[in-house]
C-alpha cells in the first residue's frame, strides 16, 4: 500500500501537480499523510526537470532533509563542473 501511495504522488508530480509540495532551502517536501507520514524530497532544475532526491518517514525527517540537501548541492556542483554541450 505504501508503494502505491508513493507511485500516485510521483505520478502527480510528473503531471506538474506540485500543490502538495512545501519548498524550503532550495528543495521541496511532498507529504503523504498516510501510515507513518511518508515524505518525498525533490528539487527543480529549470521549468520542467524535477530531481527526486530521496524520501522517508516523519520519524527520520531531519536526517532525510539533511541527506536531500547534500544530494542537491552535489547535483548542482556536478552540473557546474560538467555542463552539457549544446544545452
Amino acid at each position: 500500500m505504501a508503494a502505491a501511495k508513493v507511485r500516485v504522488a510521483v505520478a502527480r508530480m510528473e503531471q506538474g501537480n506540485l500543490s502538495n509540495v512545501e519548498w524550503f532551502r532550495g528543495i521541496g517536501e511532498y507529504k503523504i499523510d498516510w501510515g507513518p507520514g511518508y515524505r518525498i524530497y525533490l528539487a527543480k532544475d529549470g521549468l520542467k526537470l524535477i530531481v527526486l532526491l530521496g524520501g522517508g518517514s516523519k520519524k527520520r525527517q531531519q536526517k532525510d532533509i539533511d541527506e536531500a540537501l547534500a544530494l542537491w548541492e552535489d547535483y548542482k556542483r556536478r552540473k557546474t563542473l560538467h555542463p552539457q554541450k549544446g544545452a
